[in-house]
């Protein structure tokens, strides 16, 4: 786990990117994610050093052309170290290589500090993963 400062810019650049893209359907937090989830974005950046693509499939490819899907959860405090990663149902069938999760910590609305969690390889992920139903 990685823990990096969020700064001014990438916010900005978080923000100009929510306001574009608006609602999307299906959204479990009905847009208000739409920042964390470009922080995430811009969090995994750091790390991956590849290029923002923001497309349907993937968000980061990089310099080997791997096709990143960073999965931003927000959260209140430090993650600790045995707390799982997931992926939603509806979001399986994206066509990336690996998933990157990333947590920022938002409190009172404010984001100033996320963490890096880590990489896996998509089908490796799945063979791993376990389905948990709603409820």
């Amino acid at each position: 786990m990685i823990q990096i400062e969020i700064t001014k810019e990438m916010k900005e650049r978080a923000n100009l990117k929510a306001i574009e893209m608006g609602k999307l359907k299906n959204s479990i937090t009905e847009g208000e994610g739409n920042i964390a989830g470009f922080l995430g974005e811009e969090v995994a950046n750091q790390i991956i050093k590849g290029k923002i693509s923001n497309t349907y499939d993937y968000d980061i490819v990089g310099n080997d052309g791997t096709k990143y899907d960073v999965k931003t959860k927000r959260c209140t405090s430090q993650p600790k170290d045995y707390y799982e990663c997931s992926v939603a149902a509806y979001n399986t069938k994206q066509s990336c290589d690996n998933y990157a999760f990333v947590r920022i910590e938002c409190l009172n609305g404010n984001m100033k500090r996320a963490w890096f969690l880590g990489i896996y390889n998509k089908k490796e992920y799945f063979q791993d993963a376990k389905f948990l139903k709603k409820g």
